[in-house]
């Protein structure tokens, strides 16, 4: 199951800040199943601050699903966050973060497992 790929980028050449980053989509009910990978935050506009990437999605019997990344700002503004990885039941791994957008992002958390 997969959540949005990418947050809506910015409203305005100019101005704007990028959408933050879809969740990852829920892991199947059936076992040993992964959860989706988070989105990516949309770019910012010259000015405005980029867009947080969507959390990964929980694992349900499997790995979770990896934090989508920060969308980057371009001039003035910051980084959208990293979304953080998605819990793994054993043996599934936990999804990693994902990384900060530039200029002041900050990276996802790594999920529990």
């Amino acid at each position: 199951m997969f959540g949005p790929a990418v947050g809506a980028e910015h409203a305005g050449i100019l101005n704007g800040s990028g959408g933050s980053g879809g969740a990852g989509g829920a892991a199947g009910l059936s076992p040993l199943t992964n959860g989706g990978a988070g989105g990516a935050g949309g770019r910012a506009g010259l000015i405005g601050d980029g867009g947080d990437g969507g959390a990964g999605a929980d694992g349900h019997g499997g790995a979770g699903g990896d934090g989508g990344t920060g969308g980057n700002a371009v001039w003035i503004g910051d980084g959208g966050n990293g979304g953080n990885g998605g819990t793994g039941t054993p043996p599934g791994e936990a999804g990693t973060g994902g990384k900060g957008g530039q200029l002041l992002g900050q990276d996802g958390n790594i999920g529990r497992q």
